[in-house]
């Protein structure tokens, strides 16, 4: 395929965005709470159903996104993922509808849960197609998570990154510029001869407005049904096996 017309020649770095573009945060947030309930003597607990847990992990991450929002716009607040769960954790069991996960939970226990977000899967293409990857490029993650939590992840999914770029290190969240500038400063390379990878198209178009190229990977929990199908083909909206063998690596 010529790169050229899809805007990808001459590139030397890609930077990945991690939660739900390399990793399936919802299946296993919702995987591991539901281990943990398991071993739990609350039989409250232990009957929460698939919905429910669905429901919880799905509003931890809209937390999550509206404060790291917040932040990149210039609100006050933590630089460290870590610590942000744990204060949207402690809301949402201050709730009607999670109280009793309050109960059953004792602070040992919280910590732990708060911890699932070190042990997410990766989709199926990732650890194999970013191997391939590291092949012809630099590849680092672009993430606005902090980085024990990237490198606790990389061990547990198998994800080989040459570099860990993170919010925590570059002074904001995204979608703020100065994480991509920052990027750029730190991989010592020019816009155009560096990608974002994503399967968020905020995230592509701010990435685009400070000159970096993007492609676009479609996930199921990401972005919305809308805008997965809308997303044109030269966006390149491809898994990682399926973009290592477009840059002819196999």
């Amino acid at each position: 395929m010529n790169l050229g017309k899809h805007g990808l020649d001459g590139i030397e770095a890609l930077t990945f965005d991690v939660f739900g573009t390399v990793v399936d945060w919802h299946g296993s947030v919702v995987r591991a709470l539901k281990a943990k309930a398991a071993e739990s003597d609350s039989k409250q607990l232990r009957s929460t159903t698939d919905e429910d847990w669905s429901d919880f992990a799905k509003e931890w991450r809209k937390g999550y996104m509206v404060t790291t929002r917040q932040i990149s716009e210039g609100g006050e607040g933590s630089l460290n993922v870590d610590e942000m769960h744990r204060k949207i954790l402690e809301d949402m069991l201050s709730s009607e509808r999670w109280s009793y996960m309050k109960i059953a939970w004792d602070e040992r226990q919280l910590k732990e849960v708060n911890m699932v977000w070190h042990r997410l899967d990766g989709w199926p293409d990732s650890s194999k197609g970013l191997y391939a990857l590291k092949k012809k490029f630099i590849i680092s993650t672009l993430t606005n998570g902090n980085i024990r939590l990237m490198a606790d992840m990389a061990k547990h999914a198998d994800l080989p990154w040459d570099v860990i770029l993170s919010a925590e290190l570059l002074g904001t969240y995204k979608p703020n510029p100065k994480v991509y500038q920052g990027a750029l400063h730190h991989l010592s390379v020019k816009p155009k001869q560096c990608a974002l990878v994503a399967a968020h198209i905020h995230d592509l178009r701010a990435a685009a407005k400070e000159g970096m190229r993007t492609i676009y990977v479609r996930r199921s929990t990401e972005d919305s049904q809308e805008i997965r199908t809308s997303v044109k083909q030269r966006k390149l909206a491809v898994n990682f096996e399926e973009l290592a063998s477009l840059f002819g690596i196999h």
